[in-house]
């Protein structure tokens, strides 16, 4: 960690003796002060050492917050003040309030602007308008486009410990007690080594056998091969584990020592393939990233690769890649329905020893990106609330490690969890390239690590990153259009089934929602409780007032009394509009199917509790039968008599008393293999046997 700073402290130390026979320019360290929990720093006491020997005055603002104390600073030669205006370079961690903001600055800081985010948009004008000089952090990278300065290592220990923390939680909610346990979150250690020995006495609980048996093998799942995945698998380390490559995660998933723990990390080639032919080429991804799509959790293209697929196999998936918006995601809201589909029922299972209720348990999201890489992670989690749980079927996340669902932990400051650790590692790589950031405004003789870095200069932006007003315009544009494109909804009623609706159709603010009552005082609550919601208060007998409303609306959903249907429905297909009711389709409604077709529409009745539920509750029953295999069910009958296990012939009568066999030695002896076979090959013999047939194959399996 410390050889890129001994190198380049060398070379400041042969230049410190010319250096000394005048004061050079002021440096200043800000507080930090986003959040509470920000103590970390841009430079610990010794860089500052470094640096006051060369001859530069370092400034750093008073925090009792900060995590290494300000006396620390003292000793190594720092200034302490409040008024850091005379400084020429100003340094922190996080963006600093717009209001101190001082004019005519070089400033260094993680800007987050380089996306055109949305909420650091103020920022950056504010920075535009005081011809502030911004070196942005995330934009420090050499030739091969690494990132030099970074707190990805620590992000990736601190989402460690966290994660481990958050599943002995989940695991309790779901009946367990677990060695998980015993382990808190990142903060609550001094530093990372005593994390380290709280993991490595949960691994040693592992590792005599005290996991429950019915949660089954743990499979930790590393995505990306950068800083953070790597601090992250520095941690995991201390557990009892053994890696193991992707193909292999789902043969351990099933019959894997519970006395260790088993993880995999995934590379970009491991799972991104190309739409048109399933095939991945590195070169082409980096210029053409839209061409390709990821089979974390599906086929893929290839019909013979389909096995490498890794979400379904996953316990707890670390997320450390970088995302952009036009790069394919890990996961969408559609693959977290499927990975929460229930287990089959084990035979072992019991009321007191549950099985988990599906096997993806956790995601520590260190990327952080909202909408990202995991589409259903819509909003960070805090150090404060570090979890939530998402649930997939109502796409609803609830602060809650009990319920159904993911449990979901996507900290963005997850390093300032281990400040002083953070804050001595950062500096070291921050410090070689101190001294040409220091230079006066005026100043361009940057190197090419600084230079690029630059994303304002003398009151605009620099040449590299032009395209953000572009990313602004057009997010702009974007917004405009969907504000056009919102989908207007009438409810006509404002009764008990009212609200539910309501509150389901505000979670897309895509929906705007006209709530029609006689009901004044209903209404206004409503009104006031939700967003996107406008009151109208009428009767449903004013004729005209009716047919206005309908006309101006994408859908009409009727809660009133089924006596009223027949009428809205009229409307509805007067104005050629949808039409949804809870009520039973009575002989009325059924005369108006010829003119609604001629219409256009639809509309649908009996989608309430009684009659509506007990329709959908079948249907689901049908969707998860087909999910676990009833569907192909033809198919796998076909792959087995293909494979010997079953006899065609008519048989007069079963016997269901002979020894069990295990699939693994039965399929050996059938095929003519050794049981030690490994099991690639063992499913390559299969494939061969049913002629790669893919549906035979799953059913199989």
């Amino acid at each position: 960690m410390l050889r890129a700073f001994k190198h380049t402290g060398d070379r400041f130390e042969r230049h410190l003796s010319r250096w000394q026979h005048y004061h050079k320019s002021v440096l200043a360290i800000r507080r930090e002060d986003v959040n509470a929990w920000e103590r970390r720093a841009p430079l610990a006491p010794r860089h500052v050492k470094m640096l006051t020997n060369l001859g530069y005055k370092v400034l750093v603002q008073p925090s009792n917050r900060r995590a290494i104390h300000e006396k620390d600073y003292i000793k190594a030669g720092g200034i302490i003040q409040e008024d850091i205006s005379q400084a020429c370079l100003i340094v922190g961690v996080k963006r600093p309030p717009e209001d101190k903001l001082i004019p005519n600055k070089n400033y260094a800081f993680f800007s987050h602007t380089i996306k055109a985010q949305e909420a650091n948009m103020s920022l950056l004008d504010e920075i535009l308008s005081k011809n502030i000089r911004l070196i942005d952090y995330e934009k420090m990278v050499d030739h091969r486009g690494v990132r030099v300065v970074a707190f990805g290592k620590w992000a990736g220990v601190a989402g460690m410990i966290n994660i481990l923390h958050g599943m002995g939680l989940r695991f309790l909610a779901l009946g367990h007690h677990t060695p998980f346990m015993h382990i808190g979150m990142a903060h609550n250690y001094r530093n990372s080594s005593q994390a380290v020995q709280a993991v490595r006495d949960a691994g040693y609980e592992i590792s005599l056998g005290l996991m429950p048996k019915s949660i089954g093998p743990l499979t930790f799942v590393f995505t990306g091969t950068g800083n953070v995945s790597k601090g992250a698998q520095e941690m995991f380390n201390a557990l009892p584990c053994e890696f193991v490559e992707p193909h292999e995660l789902k043969e351990v998933s099933r019959t894997g020592d519970l006395r260790k723990v088993y993880g995999t990390v995934l590379s970009r080639h491991q799972h991104l393939v190309r739409k048109t032919d399933g095939v991945y080429d590195p070169v082409e991804y980096d210029k053409h990233p839209e061409l390709y799509t990821s089979r974390f959790n599906n086929d893929g293209i290839s019909k013979i690769q389909f096995h490498l697929q890794i979400a379904p196999y996953a316990t707890c998936v670390i997320n450390g890649i970088y995302w952009e918006q036009n790069t394919p995601r890990l996961l969408s809201r559609q693959d977290a329905q499927k990975l929460l589909t229930p287990l089959q029922p084990s035979p072992a299972a019991t009321e007191g020893c549950p099985e988990l209720p599906h096997k993806l348990v956790a995601i520590c999201d260190i990327s952080a990106d909202t909408e990202g890489s995991i589409e259903f992670m819509t909003e960070c989690t805090t150090i404060d609330s570090p979890f939530c749980m998402y649930d997939a079927d109502q796409h609803i996340i609830h602060d809650s490690v009990e319920g159904l669902g993911i449990l979901m932990c996507s900290i963005d400051n997850l390093p300032a969890q281990l400040p002083i650790e953070s804050t001595e590692c950062f500096g070291d790589m921050l410090f070689p390239y101190i001294e040409e950031m220091v230079k006066p405004l005026e100043s361009q003789n940057y190197s090419p690590v600084v230079r690029d870095a630059v994303i304002t200069s003398n009151g605009s932006l620099t040449d590299k990153y032009k395209y953000i007003q572009k990313l602004r315009e057009n997010r702009e544009y974007m917004q405009s259009l969907t504000m056009d494109k919102k989908k207007k909804v009438l409810i006509l009623g404002s009764g008990y089934v009212s609200e539910p609706v309501i509150e389901y159709l505000t979670r897309d603010p895509n929906v705007e929602i006209t709530a029609a009552s006689f009901m004044k005082t209903q209404l206004e609550q409503l009104s006031k409780k939700y967003n996107n919601v406008v009151p109208i208060v009428m009767n449903i007998t004013e004729d005209e007032r009716l047919s206005s409303l309908v006309k101006k609306h994408n859908l009409v959903i009727s809660l009133l009394p089924y006596s009223f249907h027949p009428l809205v429905a009229k409307k509805c297909i007067d104005s050629r509009v949808n039409l949804v009711t809870a009520s039973y389709l009575t002989p009325e409604m059924k005369e108006l199917q010829k003119s609604a077709e001629a219409a256009g529409i639809a509309i649908i009745s009996e989608v309430g509790l009684d009659p509506g539920l007990d329709h959908m509750l079948a249907m689901e029953c049908i969707d998860k039968a087909k999910e676990v295999g009833a569907e192909g069910y033809c198919k796998a009958i076909e792959g087995f008599v293909k494979l010997g296990l079953i006899n065609p012939e008519p048989c007069p009568m079963l016997n269901a008393t002979t020894p069990p066999v295990k699939w693994k030695e039965l399929m050996c002896k059938l095929l003519g293999l050794q049981p030690s076979v490994k099991y690639d090959e063992l499913q390559q013999a299969v494939c061969k046997q049913l002629n790669e047939n893919k549906k035979q194959l799953e059913a199989v399996e």
